[in-house]
């Protein structure tokens, strides 16, 4: 059995990592969705991190899936075949050099936000209420209010093909909801880069409160979600759009079209993967058959038959 192979060897090779069989996934997403995934593993440092997707690879080990935090993830009742590797523990270094921290993918948009503030540098507030890690948050060049990782992000440091390289400013190819890393998903990524500016700590603090306050009155945090759903239309809004079509509150099974931001669909009692597809595929025929506008799930989605 290839699972066991590969413990017995990270094993042998002293690797630091945590090992879970039939671990259920709905214990590592922010849906609270998902079902049992053949095994986990949870790296607790970088070098055991490396090594592992090094045996993997020489191992052939497939499928191999990658995950952070789970705040951007939509998992199969059925459960995974293959490998989940949850890499938030093991890249969790955070480092400042004048105006440029340095951080791990594994750290949180939020603790890289105050770590900012704590030094007096402006630029990065916006991404305090983002519910993820700064890997998936490069990977789909994530942002909200006044800022993207596209204004921030100078250097990213990745694994491809067991070699660690680099990318450099525009070499990032950041779009919306895009990256380099969006077409390469061979490429990991390891730590980024980003430039700030010096600011005063007061006013810093003010505008992640703001932000904060706005959350907070117009996004659905009480319930589990994977924030937006759909990637916004041009010219448009998606949450607007379903708003408009009379979705909002509309629940399947146990899964809602947030009645506080259409653009959510909020896990309300016990929602399963097939409520929350189910649920995404009516509100785009919808929304289609009223506006001839097709929207664009950035949700990702996997495991059996989904």
């Amino acid at each position: 059995m290839v699972s066991a192979d590969i413990v017995s060897k990270a094993t042998d090779a002293g690797l630091s990592i945590c090992f879970l069989e039939n671990e259920l996934m709905k214990n590592h997403t922010t849906f609270q969705i998902g079902g049992p995934v053949e095994l986990m593993a949870i790296p607790k440092d970088r070098k055991s991190l490396i090594g592992l997707f090094r045996l993997l690879a020489e191992a052939q080990t497939s499928p191999v899936y990658i995950m952070g935090n789970g705040s951007n993830l939509l998992v199969s009742d059925e459960g995974i075949d293959g490998i989940v590797v949850k890499t938030e523990d093991a890249l969790k270094d955070l480092n400042i050099c004048g105006t440029v921290i340095t951080a791990g993918a594994g750290v949180s948009l939020a603790r890289i936000s105050t770590f900012a503030k704590e030094n007096s540098l402006s630029g990065f507030e916006f991404a305090h209420g983002i519910p993820g890690t700064l890997g998936g948050a490069v990977y789909m060049n994530a942002g909200a209010y006044d800022g993207e990782m596209k204004s921030v992000v100078t250097k990213t440091e990745y694994l491809k093909n067991n070699t660690i390289e680099a990318l450099l400013d525009d070499n990032h190819q950041f779009t919306y909801r895009h990256s380099f890393f969006s077409d390469h998903p061979e490429c990991f990524i390891l730590s980024s880069q980003i430039s700030l500016h010096a600011g005063q700590q007061d006013e810093i603090t003010a505008k992640i409160a703001d932000f904060s306050n706005r959350r907070r009155e117009k996004q659905p945090l009480n319930y589990p979600s994977a924030g937006s759903v759909f990637k916004r239309p041009t010219g448009y809004f998606a949450g607007k759009l379903i708003q408009d079509v009379g979705l909002s509150g509309y629940m399947i099974g146990g899964a809602q079209v947030s009645e506080k931001h259409a653009g959510f669909i909020i896990n309300r009692e016990g929602a399963t993967c097939r409520d929350v597809l189910d649920l995404i595929k009516l509100i785009k025929i919808t929304v289609y058959d009223r506006f001839s506008i097709q929207l664009e799930c950035e949700v990702k989605v996997i495991g059996r038959n989904v």
